[in-house]
């Protein structure tokens, strides 16, 4: 699954990091100068690529997603014994409906109208069309016990944006999970760097286009973004890939004060 390094991500919504735990589509990391638009980018890339992700997604495309990621995003959140949920960046509503089915009550939220369209095609969960940045500005009028982003943080300035917004969309004592691509596996080749990076579809179908760039965080980075907006580290978990050997991902798990 990890033979190569190179990542599609997404910055406001879905699970575009889980590309890059597609298969072997990561290929060799290549650095990125610097641009303002790049958050942006990622958005634009995900509304044109949403048909093919659905299709990726529901018949089942992403062998680590099979093997691993999808089982210890669910095992992370249930072990919170949570009752309301916030899935952030939900795409096509997987692990909305996934969660909905142990008895949680979730609203999954994205960007792009047709992933929530096509969530709202089932009869689980609840679903909201809301960018990070109208998140962070005060959109949602809930409060949760467990706010959860599977592979879906992977812009830069969207991503600061939506942690300080974090503890007001949290019930006292609520948590936080995000799963991401393990830094340590995810770097390549490259400086152990916080930087922008280009992804690339490599390993997926041919309907998929326009590949985004998205941004590099190593664990210390992570851990910072909790503790520096009221959360506090309980657990980091590090689900492997069984054919590897190697992590698939890193979780982690925050408590607000």
């Amino acid at each position: 699954m990890f033979g190569s390094t190179e990542i599609p991500l997404d910055p406001y919504f879905p699970n575009i990091l889980l590309a890059l735990c597609a298969s072997s589509i990561v290929e060799s990391f290549s650095d990125m100068k610097i641009d303002p638009n790049n958050d942006q980018k990622i958005i634009d890339s995900w509304h044109k690529n949403a048909a093919p992700w659905i299709v990726a997604i529901q018949k089942h495309q992403i062998e680590s997603r099979r093997l691993v990621t999808d089982r210890s995003i669910i095992d992370a959140v249930v072990s919170r014994d949570g009752k309301t949920v916030l899935d952030l960046g939900c795409g096509e509503g997987w692990l909305t409906r996934e969660l909905v089915a142990r008895g949680m009550d979730v609203l999954g939220t994205d960007i792009v109208p047709e992933l929530i369209e096509q969530a709202r095609t089932f009869d689980d969960g609840r679903f909201k069309l809301a960018s990070y940045q109208e998140i962070a500005a005060g959109k949602l009028s809930e409060k949760f016990d467990v706010v959860v982003a599977n592979f879906s943080l992977i812009g830069d300035e969207s991503v600061n944006d939506l942690f300080q917004s974090i503890p007001s969309l949290l019930n006292p004592h609520g948590t936080f999970i995000v799963q991401t691509l393990h830094p340590t596996i995810t770097t390549g080749d490259l400086p152990y760097v916080d930087a922008w990076r280009q992804s690339s579809w490599a390993g997926f179908s041919e309907d998929f286009t326009d590949p985004s760039p998205w941004y590099f965080r190593t664990v210390a980075r992570w851990i910072e973004l909790y503790i520096s907006h009221g959360l506090a580290i309980v657990e980091v978990r590090e689900p492997v890939n069984p054919q590897t050997g190697k992590p698939a991902a890193a979780i982690f798990i925050g408590v607000s004060y």
